[in-house]
Order: C-alpha cells, then sequence, then structure tokens
C-alpha cells in the first residue's frame, strides 16, 4: 500500500479587494438572501452568482480574478458566466465619471451586483439615477451603514456566542465591553470555518496584526475570508495559519485609499458598459448590459453547449466526458455563427480583467 501523502494542500489566495473606488457595489432594495436566489440559472451560474454575492464590498469580481479564486472554473467559464448573469439581471458594468474638489475629473468603474434579478429597466432607471449623486455623501453613508452592521454583529448576545473570553466576563465588565473590532472578528473566525476556532490566547496574540488590517481599509468580512478561504486538509494549527496569512498577506499601507471619496464633489456622467468586451453604449448597442457581439457569442456558446450535453447524454454518459474537446467545439461553434452572422472574429478578445 503507498503511503498516503500527508503534505498540506497550498492555501488558495483570499479573494482581492479592487483598486480604490473600484470593484464591486451592490445594487439597492435586493430581498433578504435565501437558498432561492439564483435557482433559475444553470449550475454553474448560480454557484458564480453565490459566491460573488458573499462578496464584501469592492472586490475584484472580474473573470480573472474570479477565475483565480474560484477552483472548478477557468477565466473562459467565468467570463462567459459574468455574461449570462448580466442577462439574466444581476450584473452591470458602469462607468462613473467623477468632478473631484479640485476640479479635474476621473473615470472609475464599477461592478454592480444585486442578488435579486432586475429587468433591463430597472437597471437603466438605477444608472440614470446616479448621475449627480454626491458620491462623498454615499461613501460616508456607506461607512455608517458598514458601522452599524459591525454594531449589530456585537449585539449582546452574539459576543456572548463568539469570543472565547466572554463567557467568562461578567456583564458590563471592562474587559468585556473592551475588545477592539479587530478581537472580535477573529473570535469569530469559527462561524466561518469551525477549523479555524481560535483560543482567548491565541485571538490576543494576533490581535494587532489584524488591527492592522483593518486600519489598512481592509472590512471584517474581507480579513474573514483571507483567514478562511483555501485552507489545507488537515488542519493543524489554525493560530499558525491565520499569523501566517496575516503576515503574508497583509494589505497595502493606504496612502491614497480614501483620495476618490474624501475629494469627489459628483458624479457628473454616467455611461452603461458591455460586461464583456468593455465598450459602452455610446458605441454600441447594449441589450441587458450585453452588446450585439457579445451576446451573439453568449448565445453560440450555449447553443454549442446545449449541444455537447444532448450528444452526451445520448452516449450514456451524462455528457461529462472529454471536457476539453467539448470546449474547443463551443468556441467553434460559436466562431461558425458569428460568422454565419457576418461578425468579427473576437480572437484575444475575452472581456473583463
Amino acid at each position: 500500500m503507498a503511503a498516503a501523502d500527508c503534505s498540506p494542500a497550498p492555501p488558495a489566495p483570499a479573494h482581492p479587494l479592487a483598486n480604490p473606488g473600484y470593484g464591486k457595489r451592490s445594487a439597492p432594495e435586493q430581498l433578504p438572501r435565501s437558498e432561492a436566489d439564483f435557482v433559475h440559472l444553470y449550475p454553474r451560474e448560480a454557484s458564480i452568482a453565490a459566491y460573488i454575492d458573499r462578496l464584501p464590498e469592492g472586490s475584484a469580481i472580474g473573470y480573472k480574478a474570479l477565475a483565480a479564486n474560484i477552483a472548478a472554473y477557468g477565466q473562459q467559464a467565468c467570463a462567459s458566466s459574468l455574461r449570462r448573469l448580466s442577462d439574466a439581471g444581476h450584473l452591470r458594468l458602469i462607468k462613473e465619471h467623477l468632478l473631484l474638489a479640485d476640479n479635474s475629473f476621473r473615470w472609475v468603474t464599477r461592478t454592480y451586483f444585486s442578488r435579486t434579478s432586475r429587468d433591463d429597466a430597472w437597471w437603466k432607471t438605477f444608472v440614470r439615477g446616479l448621475c449627480g449623486v454626491d458620491v462623498t455623501e454615499r461613501e460616508r453613508e456607506r461607512e455608517r451603514e458598514r458601522e452599524r452592521q459591525q454594531v449589530r454583529d456585537q449585539a449582546p448576545g452574539t459576543e456572548a456566542e463568539t469570543a472565547p473570553e466572554a463567557e467568562a466576563q461578567p456583564a458590563g465588565s471592562s474587559a468585556a465591553t473592551a475588545r477592539s473590532l479587530a478581537y472580535l472578528t477573529l473570535a469569530q473566525l469559527g462561524r466561518a470555518d469551525a477549523r479555524m476556532t481560535l483560543s482567548a490566547a491565541e485571538c490576543a496574540a494576533l490581535e494587532g496584526l489584524a488591527a492592522k488590517w483593518l486600519a489598512r481599509g481592509a472590512t471584517p468580512d474581507h480579513l474573514t475570508v483571507a483567514l478562511t478561504a483555501g485552507l489545507p486538509s488537515p488542519l493543524h494549527s489554525p493560530a499558525a495559519i491565520a499569523r501566517t496569512r496575516l503576515e503574508n498577506k497583509m494589505p497595502p499601507e493606504p496612502v491614497n485609499a480614501r483620495t476618490i471619496a474624501a475629494q469627489t464633489v459628483e458624479v457628473n456622467r454616467v455611461v452603461m458598459v458591455c460586461i464583456g468586451c468593455d465598450n459602452d453604449e455610446t458605441t454600441v448597442k447594449l441589450i441587458r448590459g450585453v452588446c450585439v457581439d457579445c451576446r451573439t457569442e453568449m448565445e453560440a456558446e450555449m447553443e454549442a453547449e446545449a449541444g455537447m450535453e444532448t450528444a452526451g447524454e445520448a452516449k450514456g454518459d451524462g455528457g461529462s466526458s472529454e471536457p476539453a474537446r467539448t470546449l474547443v467545439d463551443t468556441a467553434r461553434r460559436a466562431a461558425e455563427i458569428r460568422a454565419s452572422a457576418g461578425l468579427k472574429s473576437r480572437k484575444g478578445k475575452r472581456g473583463r480583467k
């Protein structure tokens, strides 16, 4: 019998944040999270949508960032899924032209995500409503909401369940109320993954490093993801894993991290951008956030994939054999459909980074 390989698997990188001012933004007025949020999607798109839904604000959610952090799917699959999520009403890519306090201008690109599917009319109304918004106040409100959420998370009863030392402290004692947000975030890691449950002494020892993360702009959610994503199996020492990640993945000092929010006066122009190719609505026609060219390619891919699945089922293998050949046939069929429609080849164009 061959000896088992007990060496730990290398940990997957924590999902990265986008540059300041960019990245994921949650659309307003969403319904509460439920198990039925993405049941109308195909399994791949449902899985990626659920992953995006749980990422903190400002996360990078281009196809490269997703492929680097979701082991099951590569860049081509993630790029295709982003187009399909836009078509299903869950995503829109928006460019905002910001007027800054010093009378200079700056474009930023944000990906707005909604777990609640929206139709094209809703998205268009929402996007037009962004024009003229005081971004400084908007960012302040986001910060206030984060602070309110942190207060809710630390409400009486929650801390007693998650903080290792809370049970030993009398209600209202200074030691129980003086715990920092960094300490509490570490103490709650066991909620995200039971294997990362830390003792009171371990939380205290790592508190300083975690506090540096928060001081450099990381949110408690981002810190939690960084310390629990892609854990090795078996996991022998959660405290050692936490220390290594806190030290090696420390965010850079926020030299200009709040420059946009601090200086912005308002959004003076907003354009919707194709999620597949970055062309904006002033140069191409967009239908549910996808331009005509990218839509043709998306529909060709879906048709080719459906054909491959049907052929696989006819063979009795469930369509799961020869995945590499399936991808090649899908791309070939998409190219054929594009050529028959008189569209140019999209060689080398794969969507957002």
